[in-house]
């Protein structure tokens, strides 16, 4: 029986450098929300996003390799390359967003309680967890001619790179009182964040065989029409917000001003993402070799 339990037990998954990475994140990821939780000073909306990304995280990767190292993923209804791709750079954007916003909002100077180095602590942590994740992305990247899974290409990093921008813009925006040019760039936000989660969704959930056509010709069809979107959304967006308007000189923390200058720059993020993301999907249909 022991000889039979032993069978099952991939120690690859841990000793491989992909394993190795997971491991730092895990224990990275635990030790930076252990110390924010004994400082107690997370309660904003802030600290809870920040909280909520170290715990997720956590016990994702450790979920990620349990299944690994047990090889029971194998009998998940789900392509399993596909899924550890997209959740790994889902990860290295959260804990790159929660690595800047966690000591903008609650490291002041001068930085002398023990709460504060707590903190200065737990931000070094996450920045350290943040390329451990990244050298994952790396180490998992389908290499250029490689039959791999979509989600492990560039194509495919780059949907779960601009899921994750437009989560950030929805949670930026006022959509109370827009005028009809900002609710067209809202509208712009939602359809290509619905299409895009849809295909990460579909690709993990080994859905693309049911489509009436080729995924690659999908994509540059899809890709060029989010691309026209995001380029009206870019210029409409700072026209119409920021037309005759200056920023208040009391704008603090929650400053509307603010979040409607980050749109604009996320909007820019997410257009050249697409722009990348045409060109990758075009390369993988007109020059790819039969």
């Amino acid at each position: 029986a022991g000889t039979m339990a032993m069978a099952t037990v991939n120690l690859h998954a841990v000793t491989s450098w992909v394993g190795i990475a997971r491991l730092f994140a895990v224990v990275l990821s635990c030790i930076a929300f252990s110390l924010v939780a004994s400082t107690g000073d997370f309660s904003d909306s802030y600290g809870t996003w920040c909280m909520f990304t170290w715990c997720f995280c956590f016990a994702v990767t450790l979920l990620v390799l349990v299944l690994e190292l047990l090889e029971l993923y194998p009998k998940l209804p789900l392509s399993w390359d596909d899924f550890t791709s997209a959740f790994s750079m889902l990860a290295v954007l959260m804990v790159f967003t929660t690595s800047v916003v966690f000591p903008s909002i609650f490291i002041s100077s001068p930085c002398s309680s023990s709460e504060c180095a707590r903190q200065a602590a737990a931000t070094t942590v996450s920045f350290l967890c943040f390329f451990a994740y990244a050298l994952e992305v790396g180490l998992t990247r389908a290499k250029p001619g490689d039959i791999s899974s979509f989600l492990s290409t560039v194509p495919g990093l780059l949907k779960v790179f601009e899921a994750y921008v437009a989560c950030l813009i929805f949670s930026l925006l006022d959509t109370r009182n827009l005028k009809a040019g900002l609710q067209w760039c809202v509208a712009v936000y939602s359809i290509c964040f619905i299409i895009t989660f849809l295909i990460i969704i579909f690709t993990i959930g080994r859905c693309l065989t049911y489509m009436p056509c080729p995924l690659e010709k999908m994509l540059v069809g899809y890709n060029t029409l989010a691309l026209m979107m995001y380029i009206t959304a870019t210029v409409l967006w700072p026209f119409y917000n920021f037309q005759g308007r200056k920023r208040p000189d009391t704008c603090g923390r929650n400053c509307q001003w603010d979040k409607d200058l980050g749109v604009t720059f996320l909007t820019i993020f997410n257009l050249i993402a697409y722009l990348v993301d045409l060109v990758y999907s075009t390369r993988m249909v007109f020059i790819r070799a039969p």
